[in-house]
């Protein structure tokens, strides 16, 4: 994908369908010149609001679709603008289950001018099946409470504080949002299921015995609806650590009233026994929290509280840094 990109936000209104733009924006400042959206979208990156003439202009390459609607649909609303992008002589990118290369009239129109549909959600394959066996190197993975609760800005923040302490370490993408930031990956919830774990090991190959690889959780073993992809991730990933990461705000699972948070220690037990499976060493660092919603008293009472309890450290990645999950390793 040729860099820079515009942030296409169309008409959002809700924070939480722009992670992959805002995820982008936050990690790869450089490489983001300005967002595109219509006059209905409340959503807002900072960013300068840019037209598609003016973009060019500026020297923007790609149009980089930044909402993850559910189920990854392309919606129809988007099209024109889409159009008049491939047609000024931009190239298009998305992280959407539905393929740019699908539509027949996106198709026709990037052919017509020349330019590239980049669908970075679909594996390039094929993968095979998990194995199971030991691999060299050492693994993180991020796991969760619930999806969407921080676990690629946490798996970005630890590799970023083991960098800088020196670490010979590596962030594996397994998302959407996580391969526009890394430039490569694997976005394992479009995988054929029988195929996750496999995909995951090719992901994160054999390694020098001081490397780590910082694997980007997927769903959440306790989501009703995306449990699968997430074990699949554990056993590819035969993580050595784990990172349990929660938004503080939350009380049950977001969309399913129904079925409430779990507590941490049976949260935690839970992913030791699918981890356990592919490696019998594996046990949690530490608690990466999403605080936004909490005060500083509260924030620093729920810190304590969790580290009392389950004897973790517990950073919130925006308001501490990592450097005490880091630190926990013991390396």
């Amino acid at each position: 994908m040729q860099q820079p990109y515009l942030l296409f936000l169309g008409d959002e209104t809700d924070l939480q369908n722009i992670k992959t733009a805002s995820g982008v924006a936050y990690w790869r400042p450089e490489i983001c010149l300005g967002q595109f959206r219509s006059e209905k979208a409340t959503v807002d990156l900072g960013l300068k609001d840019m037209g598609l003439d003016e973009a060019v202009s500026a020297g923007v390459k790609t149009l980089l679709i930044g909402i993850a609607p559910d189920g990854g649909k392309i919606t129809e609303s988007w099209i024109p603008a889409i159009l008049q992008a491939l047609e000024k002589g931009l190239d298009i990118a998305a992280g959407l289950h539905d393929r740019l290369s699908d539509n027949t009239e996106i198709a026709a129109t990037a052919k017509k001018f020349g330019r590239k549909l980049f669908d970075v959600r679909q594996p390039e394959g094929p993968f095979l099946v998990g194995s199971g066996k030991k691999r060299s190197g050492n693994r993180l993975l991020t796991v969760g409470t619930d999806c969407s609760v921080g676990k690629m800005f946490a798996s970005l923040a630890l590799e970023k504080e083991m960098k800088a302490s020196g670490y010979n370490v590596d962030f594996r993408a397994t998302g959407q949002t996580g391969i526009f930031i890394a430039g490569s990956g694997v976005s394992v919830d479009t995988v054929v299921a029988d195929f996750i774990a496999g995909a995951t090991e090719t992901l994160s190959p054999p390694n020098n015995t001081d490397h780590w690889d910082i694997i980007e959780g997927q769903g959440s073993l306790y989501h009703p609806s995306y449990a699968g992809v997430t074990l699949g991730l554990v056993h590819g990933s035969q993580p050595d650590k784990m990172v349990l990461c929660h938004d503080a705000s939350r009380t049950h699972i977001d969309g399913f009233p129904d079925f409430p948070i779990p507590e941490f220690g049976a949260c935690m037990k839970g992913y030791l026994a699918a981890a356990h499976l592919t490696n019998k060493n594996a046990s949690f660092a530490g608690v990466c929290i999403n605080s936004s919603g909490l005060s500083e008293e509260e924030f620093e009472h729920y810190v304590q509280k969790t580290e009392d309890i389950y004897g973790l450290p517990c950073c919130d990645p925006v308001r501490t840094g990592v450097a005490a999950i880091v630190k926990n390793l013991g390396c």
